[in-house]
C-alpha cells in the first residue's frame, strides 16, 4: 500500500455483542494498512472504547440505533471516525482535568468509569469530536504512521 489509500466502512447495530464485529473489521483493515504492529493494540483499544461508550451512553434508554466506523488510511496516518445519532457528549466538560488525571488515585478510589476519553487521548495522536444536535455525532481518532528509517 505504498501510495494507495485504504477506505473501509462498517455499520452495526448499537449492541455490545457487536464490539467483536468492530474489532474483527478493524484488525482486517489494519492488516491492509501501513500501521506499525507497535500501534495496533493502541488503535484497537481506542476504537473499542469509542464504540463501547457510544453503545452504553449514546443510546442509553433509547431504541438502539447504529454505529458507523469509517477507516481512512494512507502511508502517513490511520484515521478512524465513529459516527452515531445517539445522545451527544460534551467532551469539554471535565476533560481538561482528566488530561492530568492521576490514574492510580482514580482506580484506588474505586472509580473504574470515566476513563474512555482519557485512554483514547493517551494512545492516539489526535482525538476530536463534533456533534450536530439531533443529527449525528462523530469522534475522530488518528494515529500517525512514523516514517521508517
Amino acid at each position: 500500500m505504498s501510495d494507495s489509500r485504504l477506505t473501509e466502512r462498517l455499520e452495526v447495530a448499537a449492541h455490545t455483542k457487536n464490539l467483536a464485529v468492530v474489532r474483527e473489521f478493524l484488525h482486517a483493515a489494519i492488516k491492509r494498512s501501513m500501521l506499525p504492529t507497535t500501534d495496533v493494540n493502541k488503535v484497537v483499544l481506542a476504537v473499542d472504547e469509542a464504540v463501547a461508550n457510544t453503545i452504553q451512553h449514546g443510546y442509553e434508554g433509547r431504541d438502539p440505533g447504529t454505529v458507523e466506523v469509517l477507516i481512512d488510511a494512507d502511508a502517513e496516518r490511520f484515521s478512524v471516525r465513529v459516527r452515531d445519532s445517539g445522545i451527544s457528549y460534551d467532551t469539554a466538560k471535565g476533560s481538561a482535568d482528566k488530561a492530568e488525571l492521576d490514574l492510580q488515585k482514580h482506580i484506588a478510589s474505586g472509580n473504574k468509569r470515566g476513563l474512555g476519553l482519557f485512554i483514547m487521548r493517551k494512545v492516539m495522536d489526535e482525538v476530536s469530536y463534533s456533534s450536530r444536535e439531533g443529527e449525528q455525532n462523530e469522534l475522530t481518532l488518528v494515529k500517525y504512521i512514523k516514517a521508517r528509517s
